[in-house]
């Protein structure tokens, strides 16, 4: 546990994840340094890669924050392997830091599976926890909509589901001040007869304790904003993601080729296209960084492997919040409070 009280957060970048490292590592953590210099940096990697890096882009960088880790984890790496074939990984570093309380808190753009598999098994599950679970904001009417679990599980239980809830009403009540979140779970239908088993055998739990659960809603409903936090196992959830991510760059190409018909048609793309930035900036993924990691005994962020150094900047800010605000204990008396009910 920590005391946000008396230090300031160590945050623990991993300089060597993601398709730009180390660049957009470097960049994107002295930008958040720029931005907040209440947290102390330790950039995880290859030292002289990440020193050459920062020659090159004609960055200036402090040789002591460099915790050096040769080795890399990529993507075709399997993540339960990571551990014992590469235990010099930054990945592996990174979490360990964490885990010997080096640092507080683990932020990663690297293989998604490699970090939640090292942070859960390095740094262990909270108390009460049965599976850890990864949520992705979602931009909404109601300018926040969290979905619980994209894809840190793809087969869960009822009381998995429920744990999920726990934790993300925890996050989105603190990390976005909205008291009591609606919950809900994604289902075929808002009537209650609609789901398979996990949905209705998990309504049932959620019906039975004092979370602010409205039932079932639909696909359709995560844009409309109909309420905070909507649980689904990590298969449907992944899914929905990886779609949701494709949307802006499908909404590019729609305007490209709406421009290239003709030159008048360019023109009138050309001239709006400021305004359209603008009114589209909510689908921008790096503006919410990564994704984090609930249920384990630390703090990991999780970005995507070609995350910006925007991105990287806001991975980290999240990753500080999260500790100044002592989550961690948070989430624990919260699970304590309902196992003790059980």
């Amino acid at each position: 546990m920590n005391d946000s009280n008396t230090k300031k957060c160590r945050i623990a970048v991993d300089a060597l994840g993601g398709d730009f490292a180390p660049k957009h590592e470097i960049i994107g953590s002295l930008n958040a340094l720029k931005e907040s210099n209440d947290f102390e940096l330790i950039l995880v990697g290859n030292k002289d890669k990440i020193l050459q890096t920062a020659k090159d882009e004609n960055l200036s960088i402090d040789e002591n924050i460099i915790y050096h880790a040769p080795e890399i984890i990529n993507m075709h790496d399997k993540p339960i392997d990571a551990i014992k074939n590469k235990p010099n990984s930054s990945i592996v570093v990174s979490a360990k830091l964490v885990k010997e309380n080096k640092a507080d808190a683990f932020v990663s753009a690297g293989n998604t599976g490699a970090v939640a598999a090292v942070s859960t098994l390095l740094m262990g599950r909270l108390p009460n926890v049965e599976r850890p679970t990864i949520g992705s904001f979602f931009p909404s009417k109601n300018n926040a909509t969290f979905v619980f679990d994209v894809g840190a599980f793809v087969d869960v239980k009822p009381n998995h589901l429920f744990g999920y809830a726990i934790l993300a009403n925890i996050f989105v009540k603190e990390l976005y001040n909205i008291e009591n979140p609606s919950i809900a779970l994604l289902s075929v239908g808002e009537e209650d007869e609609k789901g398979n088993k996990l949905v209705k055998e998990t309504a049932q739990l959620l019906r039975n304790s004092n979370l602010n659960f409205i039932g079932n809603v639909e696909g359709r409903d995560i844009l409309n904003g109909k309420c905070n936090i909507i649980l689904c196992d990590g298969f449907v959830g992944n899914i929905l993601l990886k779609f949701g991510e494709s949307v802006p760059g499908f909404m590019k190409h729609l305007l490209k080729q709406h421009a290239d018909k003709n030159i008048f048609e360019k023109i009138k793309i050309g001239l709006f296209k400021n305004t359209l930035k603008k009114a589209l900036s909510p689908l921008n993924p790096d503006l919410y960084g990564g994704v984090p990691l609930l249920g384990i005994n630390g703090i990991t962020i999780i970005g995507h492997g070609s995350s910006s150094p925007l991105a990287i900047k806001n991975m980290i800010l999240r990753a500080k919040e999260m500790y100044n605000k002592n989550l961690l204990s948070k989430f624990e008396d919260s699970l304590k409070n309902y196992a003790e009910k059980k």
